[in-house]
């Protein structure tokens, strides 16, 4: 089946305490994004990447392609108001049947493995959502009152999030939910079942500064 992963990349540099976008950061010699394109690039030089960007950031994209000599093929689309918006929009830039990964343009740590089961149990399940157990006891907590839970119950829900496309893209048909709090729950209020897939504990989002550091000896780890 033809495979696609939409990476969407809309975040700042606020919580980075950075100026510029955290997608944009410069890591183990290159910016974030570059890493994660180059993950699904080199588990398969076939896979159609698509890229979503606030429209003001696309010219500074493009000027860090030519910076880095950054060559993997890939479409470049406007994203949205939110992440509901801006998947729709790249959900749109594919025509025909087949399978997409959606992706967070600041998880560059994706391992094939995980790339390779998502795309697997798609194709047989229909959708494939990475997640991992929780290492730390939790309690829920109303700002009042808290109490303990069983941190067996909940799971860490990564990405990629991957399903066929026709299911997929039937389901963002739908009006904007401020309950959807990623692609998995935008296809289960369809009454679709969700299927859980393992991921990796160093799939991390990189969205703090000490991520930053995580990330660094990571990559440089993989060389």
């Amino acid at each position: 089946m033809q495979k696609y992963v939409v990476i969407v990349a809309g975040g700042s540099g606020t919580r980075m305490k950075r100026e510029i976008p955290k997608q944009f950061i410069p890591v183990a010699g290159k910016p974030i994004l570059m890493h994660t394109l180059q993950a699904f690039h080199n588990f398969s030089a076939e896979i159609s990447i698509i890229l979503v960007l606030p429209e003001s950031q696309i010219l500074g994209w493009k000027s860090l392609c030519a910076q880095y000599k950054f060559d993997i093929p890939h479409k470049t689309t406007v994203g949205g108001e939110t992440r509901f918006h801006s998947v729709k929009n790249g959900l749109s830039n594919i025509s025909g049947g087949g399978l997409v990964a959606i992706h967070d343009g600041v998880r560059p740590l994706v391992s094939d493995q995980i790339i390779l089961n998502s795309f697997a149990i798609a194709e047989q399940k229909g959708n494939a959502i990475a997640a991992i157990p929780l290492k730390d006891s939790i309690r829920w907590s109303n700002g009042i009152d808290n109490k303990v839970v069983n941190r067996n119950d909940y799971q860490l829900i990564q990405t990629p999030q991957t399903f066929q496309i026709a299911l997929i893209k039937k389901a963002f048909d739908t009006a904007y939910d401020s309950g959807f709090t990623d692609d998995a729950s935008v296809l289960e209020a369809t009454g679709a079942t969700i299927n859980l897939i393992e991921g990796d504990y160093s799939n991390i989002k990189i969205t703090t500064p000490e991520d930053l550091i995580v990330a660094e000896s990571l990559l440089n780890a993989e060389r």
